[in-house]
């Protein structure tokens, strides 16, 4: 079977993209992702984005996304971009776009040619919401967290999906985690007890209040070049911590680019980034 698709990338979090607003998610995505996602053996991404019906009244289409390892993820805010990028592109060049996830609608602006700001709704630090087991009930912020054998301080936030955020001394003489470091941490906390449904791990140092250093392992995908709501949960984690102000932009540097956050007074979240089409093309499957 012929596959038709378009590779965007979000500040380096690349995705395949699939039109389903026609046909509906076809029953094959979880093993295409694993197969498609190969980096070096086939397409090479991040994971794989459908683009579906709305879900919900008077919005204009649903994002399914599923990462490296087939598993469905409830959101991916560097993918929702995306989406709203191939919305404008494919049919409906509107400003304002409403996207359903299974981490609720967003509502995506256009603020100029190929950056979009989202709202990606309240983050949460309680437990129940992340979910969290044996930290207590939260907030979750700056609790001590034993991996691998050492004992880490934490923040754990939901964005409609989880995250604990570390933040790496300054002064500790070591560059923030990347590659084979990143590859030896990441999965022990993706599958720390603490995490029964696992866990994207962001390690951040500060720069400014408004000027963050961003690495992430994400759940499934491994490490990746972006993380939106990772790039959303550190901000609030920061905020939580006395470190970035409320309502005011914080850029956070990725690998693969830079990303405004915005934690407004009532804690919800916009997210302000570039969404690009890297190359069209077909695939067997």
């Amino acid at each position: 079977m012929q596959l038709s698709f378009t590779k965007m990338q979000g500040a380096g979090n690349d995705y395949i993209y699939l039109d389903c607003r026609a046909t509906g998610l076809p029953a094959g995505v979880p093993g295409w992702s694993q197969k498609l996602s190969a980096r070096h053996f086939s397409v090479g991404a991040d994971g794989i984005i459908c683009i579906c019906p709305p879900t919900l009244p008077g919005g204009d289409a649903t994002m399914r996304m599923f990462n490296a390892d087939g598993s469905e993820g409830k959101m991916c805010g560097n993918g929702v971009r995306c989406v709203a990028e191939f919305l404008y592109t494919h049919g409906l060049p509107h400003d304002t776009l409403q996207i359903d996830t299974a981490a609720g609608r967003k509502v995506l602006q256009r603020l100029r040619p190929g950056y979009w700001q989202a709202d990606m709704g309240r983050f949460s630090a309680m437990a129940a919401d992340v979910p969290a087991v044996g930290l207590g009930a939260g907030p979750l912020c700056r609790v001590p967290l034993t991996v691998a054998g050492t004992s880490w301080e934490v923040s754990c936030i939901s964005m409609g999906n989880p995250h604990c955020v570390v933040v790496w001394p300054a002064d500790s003489g070591a560059p923030l985690p990347t590659g084979g470091a990143l590859a030896e941490i990441g999965p022990a906390f993706e599958h720390a007890a603490a995490f029964p449904e696992g866990i994207n791990t962001e390690f951040v140092q500060q720069q400014s209040p408004t000027s963050l250093v961003m690495r992430v392992w994400e759940r499934g995908s491994g490490e990746t070049l972006a993380c939106g709501t990772g790039a959303c949960a550190t901000v609030a984690a920061m905020v939580l911590r006395g470190a970035c102000p409320r309502d005011t932009p914080v850029e956070v540097h990725l690998l693969g680019g830079v990303l405004s956050i915005t934690v407004k007074p009532e804690d919800t979240v916009w997210m302000a980034g570039p969404a690009a089409v890297a190359f069209t093309g077909q695939a067997e499957v």
